[in-house]
Order: C-alpha cells, then structure tokens, then sequence
C-alpha cells in the first residue's frame, strides 16, 4: 500500500522513526504523468532498496514557459494507481507552499554546464530543478537517487551538485526508455496530436544516424522542426526540437 505524505513533518517523523531504522532508502523525483521510463526507474528503486520514495510535484521553478507550466500533463490518479501496482512504499505530494516556504529566495545555481544545450534556450530551467531536487534531497535524506539518461544534462548537473557539496546520495543513472517507433518517452508526448507524434519520428532516427550534427540540423529544419540545437559532448549526440507546441529532447551514444 502506497502512503500519500504531504507534509515535511510528517515525512520527518516517519524518515525518523525506528520504521526505517537501518533500512536503505531509494527516491525517484517527478512531476507526475507517469509512463513506461518513470516505472523503469521506479522498479530499480523498489528492487535496490528497503524503503521506495517516489515524489509527484509539478515544479513552477523549472518553466520558463508559463504556457508550458499550465498546458503540462497532471494525471494523478493513473498516477497513483501505477505506484501502487509497483509496491512503492511512500508517495511524497506536496503543495507549493509547502516545498517553497521562502517562496523561491533561495536557489542552487550552477555556472557552466547549466547555461549549454537546454540551459542555452531554457533561461532560469537547471536553477530550478537544482533548487528543487537540493530542497527534495534533504527532505527525503534517501540513500540513492534514480533519474534517467533521457534527460542527461539534467542528471550530470544533480551528479556534479551532489559531489559539490558533499552529498551522501548515490545518483543511479537509468537507460532511456523508448515506444516501439523510437521516440524516447516523455511526459510532455500525451500533447502531441496523432499526427504530430508520427512526424516526431524523424526526430530520433536522424539523431541516431552516421550524418553530421550540421546535417542533421538542416535535414530537421527542413522537415519544418524548430531545432534549438543538435550538439555532440562526452561521446553523446544531443537534440532539442519543437514540434508544434511541444519541446522534445533525446539523445544518443555516439
């Protein structure tokens, strides 16, 4: 049975009490609208620890878009339902008020990676999700930390934070998780019409294949995706497009 907690306090007393005394915790953050990539994370929490955390909070700190912050997906019974169904011990739900006391005064701000590749187009994005993971790692104190490759820059700059300040929190990289056709799961793919989930394909299997990154951009571009860039790092080729009024992201290993 999964247990709803919405309360820092009452997290405290549970994260204290001697029901999980000595016992590992594993913690997986999101945002909700939970798919096939979260469960993967989820079941490599529930299988690697004593105790399963996930957290739902749709993060205001992390749009740049306000558009984007109110068209995004909430599904909180679906939601539910899947973490019950995965054996997840507690599910951490809190309101806004509750996470940002200081109401965002406050933040986590990383100088270099965080202003390439989606921080380069998404001003403001990687202070909020820094803040938040920081202000969710220390609420929850768990012992490993699960996030997908999907979104790599996002877990280099949670590594890279966690070591900067001596955070004893193992961050466990997770594969990306893929449909069938291809394209790397996502929250953000429920808003895509039919026809632009189709039209969404040529994203990953140019980014997958043996042209240029300059090619690649172009070929896009002239399929009628808006390319924020197709850039190469750490033996990896990234890509950030638009497809309607949606943003996708991917990236593959060289």
């Amino acid at each position: 049975m999964t247990r709803i907690i919405k309360k820092i306090s009452e997290w405290k007393e549970i994260r204290n009490s001697d029901e999980l005394k000595n016992k590992t915790v594993g913690f997986v953050p999101t945002m909700g609208a939970l798919h096939k990539g979260h469960i993967s994370l989820i079941e490599k929490c529930v299988n690697e620890n004593d105790i399963s955390v996930v957290s739902i909070f749709v993060n205001p700190t992390q749009f740049n878009d306000p558009n984007d912050l109110r068209n995004y997906p909430r599904t909180f019974e679906e939601d539910l339902a899947i973490l019950k169904n995965h054996n997840v011990d507690f599910l951490f739900y809190p309101e806004y008020e509750e996470i940002y006391q200081d109401n965002y005064k406050y933040r986590i701000v990383e100088t270099d990676f965080s202003k390439k590749l989606c921080g380069a187009f998404r001003p403001g994005h990687f202070e909020g999700v820094l803040t938040i993971v920081m202000k969710l790692f220390n609420i929850i104190r768990p012992h490993k930390a699960y996030f997908g490759e999907k979104d790599y820059q996002q877990l280099k700059l949670i590594d890279g934070m966690c070591k900067a300040f001596f955070m004893d929190i193992e961050i466990i990289p997770c594969p990306i998780v893929r449909d069938e056709d291809g394209l790397a799961l996502s929250s953000r793919n429920l808003l895509l019409s039919k026809e632009e989930r189709e039209f969404s394909l040529n994203f990953p299997k140019l980014l997958a294949s043996n042209k240029t990154k300059e090619q690649i951009k172009k070929e896009l571009e002239e399929l009628g995706f808006k390319v924020d860039y197709i850039e190469e790092f750490e033996g990896r080729r990234f890509g950030a497009v638009h497809v309607g009024k949606v943003r996708l992201i991917d990236n593959v290993k060289l």
